[in-house]
């Protein structure tokens, strides 16, 4: 027999039969139904009421100052402007990360501190500065203007692929077309007043082409707004082969750098930032700019401090920054160098001993000196025997403790005699003498940094 099913409306009593009657079913449907549960308060949203998220009170607070700037602002209660420190070169340079990414100009964060590290003016010591100019070349060749120095390069190379192509075709080099020069001029335009945005595609092109310098001649690029250079050494620096991106670098981006440095005594955020993007290709931005910058003999302190920067906040293949010590290295000494030196022996590179007994070779050219050495040759001289001392020779360690006695500083002598003195020598397996160092570094520095 099957079950009886529960009425819906049910709860009354069953009869005998197992079914309600149906008046206990119409007296119970007239009361009101008590329930027993009780709704209780969620605890976890009272809690949660008590205190507002980490999160949340920081974007409320981020909010509140930026409401505030800008009542302050409306009425012309300008907001505290924190005064960024200026940039001088002392020890407390050195802990900059020589692992920092290369920030886009897009980037908020990293705007901001680019403005701060190159915005602010250089203090130049006024004795170092004087140090620096007794070895300076006294007879620096004429400055000419980037104008001439593009007119003279692409004349040479005119000349030289117009008897190329007069020899194997017998005609002379064609001249531009007349539209093409008209598209450029134009470009030059752009250019000019160029302050952010796409650029024109006949620009972009330039790369691309067998004739860029001249075509490059043709936008003037000294007349380019700042933003526009950094444009064209992004897509320069990407498209065109190391050789070629030297070229840019030496004609194009150097001298506009030393002519804003020299006119503003800081450099241009925008220029700054394409000294960085240069980097790209780090063999055509030693030999571009930081190779020549030295070998002209007219490099400034504020020059050397403000370029040296991007050494201390960009990565640099190994390579790269060994065969720059090299160079440096056997070069006539100029202050300068003293500074680029000092900085890449700060990064800390597992360099190959060629390169140590080269600088070692360096410091010990100066033991027949007549005039004072500048601080930073006694800086650069205390970088390389707290970096590398242990791998260092003995024989390399007693010729500079023998230098020491000559050429001295009343305080850094006595710290770097102390770093050679307390530390382990190379093995003399691999010890090579002063002498055969300095034979090896000239043979090595007969070629150009690679």
């Amino acid at each position: 027999m099957p079950k009886a099913k529960k009425s819906k409306g049910g709860g009354g009593e069953k009869s005998a039969g197992g079914m309600v009657a149906l008046a206990d079913q119409i007296l119970q449907g007239d009361l009101v139904r008590v329930h027993s549960r009780v709704k209780t308060r969620d605890k976890r949203g009272e809690d949660e009421d008590e205190y507002v998220d980490e999160r949340l009170s920081r974007k409320i607070l981020e909010q509140a100052r930026i409401q505030q700037e800008e009542l302050q602002t409306e009425y012309g209660l300008a907001p505290e402007v924190k005064k960024t420190p200026a940039t001088v070169l002392g020890p407390d340079s050195q802990n900059a990360d020589s692992d920092e990414e290369w920030p886009a100009l897009g980037e908020a964060g990293a705007v901001e501190e680019e403005e701060s590290s190159c915005g602010t003016e250089v203090v130049v010591d006024p004795e170092d500065e004087k140090a620096m100019q007794t070895f300076m070349n006294k007879n620096p060749p004429m400055r000419r203007t980037l104008a001439d120095i593009i007119m003279e390069k692409i004349t040479e190379k005119q000349t030289e692929v117009g008897t190329v192509m007069s020899e194997v075709s017998g005609r002379p080099m064609p001249e531009l077309d007349p539209r093409v020069i008209e598209v450029y001029r134009g470009v030059n335009k752009v250019l000019s007043k160029y302050r952010s945005g796409k650029l024109p595609k006949a620009f972009k092109i330039i790369p691309a082409l067998s004739n860029w310098e001249q075509v490059l001649y043709l936008t003037e690029p000294e007349t380019w707004t700042a933003a526009a250079m950094y444009q064209a050494t992004r897509i320069f620096s990407s498209n065109l082969k190391e050789r070629m991106a030297q070229r840019f670098y030496n004609l194009v981006l150097l001298p506009r750098v030393r002519d804003d440095i020299a006119e503003y005594k800081k450099l241009n955020f925008h220029l700054y930032m394409a000294l960085k993007k240069a980097l790209f290709k780090p063999g055509a931005w030693f030999k571009g700019i930081l190779i020549p910058l030295c070998e002209s003999g007219t490099c400034t302190l504020r020059e050397a401090i403000i370029i040296g920067s991007i050494l201390t906040k960009c990565s640099i293949p190994v390579l790269h920054s060994s065969a720059a010590m090299l160079k440096l290295a056997e070069m006539e000494y100029n202050g300068a160098n003293s500074i680029f030196l000092r900085l890449l022996l700060d990064k800390k590179y597992a360099l190959p001993f060629r390169v140590l007994d080269a600088l070692v070779g360096h410091f010990l050219s100066f033991r027949s000196e007549k005039r004072v050495l500048p601080v930073l040759w006694h800086q650069s001289l205390l970088t390389l025997a707290q970096r590398y001392k242990a791998d260092l020779a003995s024989e390399q360690k007693a010729a500079l403790l023998e230098l020491l006695k000559v050429q001295t500083h009343s305080q850094m002598s006595a710290e770097i005699r102390r770093e050679l003195q307390n530390s382990e020598s190379r093995d003399l397996e691999t010890t090579m003498p002063v002498t055969m160092a300095m034979e090896l570094c000239k043979d090595s520095l007969a070629t150009s940094p690679t």
